[in-house]
């Protein structure tokens, strides 16, 4: 055998020796840490265990309040469109030269309004020319009438023929008529010459002009759109199966049925309240939904033509409704509960239907509860029924625990090993 293997042979015998060495040596030591740590997991285990030596069977925490009634409004919901109460395109009524725009885009004007001006000139020696006929005419009626009024004291006399009277008679009746005609001529001139003073026709706020000054102007030319806003519309649309609720109440109910407008994140209502003015007279066979129209008055512009808005429509009052926090209610594979606080100061699952909701946090429940009743409104998560719970007020927290009560949960978590160890002691 070569010297190699036996250095080769040598190496192993004593690796072998010293591993079988270590092994004795710390077998001891490990059985007792696997013992120790055997107990620890055992003593663990009884204090997980519900009712062991180390259980904790505190009540659970949890806010509860009381159902309470109330006269609670009734709604229903739609998303409406904000519509002008009045929309107006502004045409001139006789064509001409655009000498003016009287108007700032986006301003508020008022019935009478001088918006624009167009070149009168034309128009006012029309107007004059009319005025100079009718006074030429009325000259020529009035020399008729004395014509007429001198023959006939002469003919008593014999001086002037019946014939001749007939003629100056026929005369004044025929400068009557032209003086007449002459009016209506003036007056139509006059009609034209303020027809070159666009005015406007409502009270509105005007849009974007669509021509500037100098362009030649005809009557089919859009000047501007006015729009009236104050009062306002806003129209929306409901299911058919509301129908028969809204025209009832809107039919036989004693006061107007009101509509509140609110932004589109139902935050807060976006003007005074309105009311119910149309319910649209048929139903829409597309959507199977029917229109309805409210009137705001809007006085501080806050409805805007366009826009869209959340709609509420007060169709009745609920008088003494059962009413809850929104956050009691739960859902649950077979519908809404609520945990209902019982006298043994355990909560039971409790079904419950709610009727609709009453402002931003609350509905209102219509069966499943009494007025009095206790639900749980915060801390529902760590719950089950049969739970013992401490009961809180809104508002109210759970008391921080003292030194000597968290002592107590030291000692029922560890199994009773201090005293063991301080008996062991002792003894």
């Amino acid at each position: 055998m070569s010297r190699f293997w036996k250095i080769a042979l040598i190496v192993i015998a004593v690796l072998v020796v010293g591993g079988v060495a270590f092994r004795l040596l710390h077998k001891p030591e490990a059985a007792g840490e696997h013992g120790e740590a055997g107990r620890r997991h055992h003593a663990g285990q009884e204090a997980s265990q519900p009712g062991g030596s180390g259980g904790d069977n505190a009540p659970v925490p949890v806010t509860v309040e009381a159902t309470a009634k109330q006269n609670v409004p009734v709604y229903l919901t739609a998303l409406g469109t904000v519509t002008a109460l009045n929309n107006v395109t502004v045409n001139p009524q006789v064509a001409g030269q655009l000498w003016t725009i009287n108007f700032k885009e986006g301003q508020a004007v008022k019935k009478g309004d001088v918006i624009a001006q167009i070149d009168p000139r034309t128009f006012q020696a029309a107007y004059d020319q009319a005025v100079a006929k009718q006074n030429q005419d009325e000259a020529s009626l009035g020399t008729a009438q004395s014509t007429l009024e001198r023959n006939q004291k002469l003919v008593a006399n014999g001086y002037v023929a019946a014939l001749d009277m007939d003629t100056y008679r026929n005369n004044v009746a025929q400068y009557k008529a032209t003086v007449i005609a002459d009016q209506a001529s003036a007056r139509s001139a006059k009609v034209q010459l303020d027809f070159t003073k666009i005015v406007s026709p409502i009270d509105g706020v005007a849009g974007i002009r669509n021509v500037d000054p100098g362009n030649v102007v005809t009557t089919t030319t859009s000047i501007v759109t006015l729009t009236q806003i104050q009062p306002i519309y806003v129209i929306f649309s409901l299911p058919e199966q509301n129908l028969e609720t809204v025209r009832d109440a809107f039919q036989n109910g004693a006061d107007k049925l009101q509509v509140i407008a609110l932004d589109r994140a139902d935050a807060h209502p976006l003007d005074t309240t309105g009311f119910l003015q149309v319910v649209d007279n048929q139903i829409d066979t597309t959507t199977g939904t029917f229109k309805l129209r409210a009137q705001f008055n809007n006085p501080g512009s806050t409805l805007w033509p366009g826009q869209f808005v959340n709609v509420q429509l007060r169709v009745r009052t609920v008088a003494g409704g059962l009413v809850i926090p929104a956050q009691a209610v739960q859902r649950g594979p077979d519908g809404d509960f609520v945990y209902k606080l019982q006298p043994d100061q355990t909560v039971a699952m409790q079904p419950v239907t709610v009727a609709g909701e009453v402002g931003d946090s609350h509905v209102m429940v219509s069966k499943g509860l009494a007025d009095g009743d206790q639900v749980v409104t915060e801390g529902q998560f760590r719950l089950k029924p049969g739970s013992k719970v401490q009961a809180l007020k809104p508002g109210e927290v759970p008391a921080a625990p003292t030194a000597s009560d968290a002592d107590k949960k030291k000692w029922k978590k560890g199994g009773g090993r201090r005293g063991n160890a301080g008996g062991g002691g002792g003894g």
